[in-house]
């Protein structure tokens, strides 16, 4: 029997690109919060040949959460999760961005840590924003709020995003809670690795997915001037690197952020941060 993959945010651009590489080899259980396009989903890769199953799932919730890992393990051995579910900045305000990004994650962090064994892998989608996140701006030491009082966590999120012009406060926290999703992972790492287990962060830049061409409104568009490639990566490309963290091969992956952005943040100075921070 294969052995099962959950990617939430199964889907997106992203997710969807993951699934198709995991389901050579897994099972996959794509999770996602529109019903029709979880089915249309499910029959795409049906037609590649790949075992899917979908599950409604709103990560905001820890019950739906606790389902939708009880319902993927119920088929057999649950090896590997790639979280891809998330928001951007166009998608919602400040607290939207922190609910789902900073507190979904927390969810599924703790769902995947009750299940963890030798070989399983955890891979958390966060973004090449969070290594832009202005570092005066970011609320560190609330971070361990996570482990105690993540409502509080959230308000101090929010709050701290409010310290921007109202018309950057979504993007900021945004920046704010992926940057927190990198941290979180590399904090729970030690809890991961006493179980065999792995847990690792992946931070794309500028992707052609139906999130990234949205976000266009925003002008991240400006991103591509200082990138080596100067070009957006595509899904598959992506894809590879999730599916690859999360299968057992690179064993010894654990605890870090991998920056995937074609070059973005290598070619970006000072002057370009201060105007992406700034909406310029």
């Amino acid at each position: 029997m294969k052995q099962t993959a959950i990617i939430t945010g199964g889907t997106g651009g992203m997710g969807l690109a993951t699934a198709r590489i995991l389901g050579r080899d897994h099972r996959v259980v794509i999770a996602d919060l529109n019903q029709r396009r979880l089915d249309e989903a499910v029959a795409s890769l049906g037609e590649d040949g790949i075992e899917a199953h979908a599950v409604y799932c709103d990560i905001t919730s820890r019950q739906s959460v606790a389902d939708l890992f009880r319902e993927a393990g119920s088929a057999g051995t649950l090896r590997a999760v790639v979280h891809a579910a998330g928001v951007s900045p166009q998608m919602g305000d400040a607290e939207t961005m922190v609910s789902v990004n900073a507190l979904g994650t927390i969810h599924v962090t703790e769902a995947a840590l009750a299940v963890a064994a030798e070989g399983f892998a955890l891979v958390n989608v966060a973004s090449s924003a969070a290594h832009m996140a202005p570092r005066p701006l970011v609320p560190r030491r609330s971070y361990r709020l996570a482990f105690k009082d993540p409502a509080r966590l959230a308000s101090r999120l929010v709050a701290r995003a409010g310290l921007a012009p109202h018309r950057l406060r979504s993007g900021l926290a945004y920046s704010l809670s992926k940057n927190f999703v990198m941290w979180y992972s590399q904090e729970m790492a030690g809890r991961f690795g006493a179980r065999g287990a792995r847990i690792l962060s992946v931070s794309p830049g500028s992707f052609d997915t139906g999130m990234g061409r949205l976000e266009n409104k925003s002008g991240s568009h400006k991103l591509l001037e200082y990138a080596a490639l100067h070009r957006y990566g595509k899904p598959e490309e992506i894809g590879e690197v999730l599916a690859f963290c999360a299968s057992d091969r690179p064993g010894y992956l654990t605890g870090i952020d991998i920056l995937c952005d074609g070059g973005t943040k290598a070619g970006m100075d000072l002057k370009g941060t201060l105007s992406m921070a700034r909406g310029d």
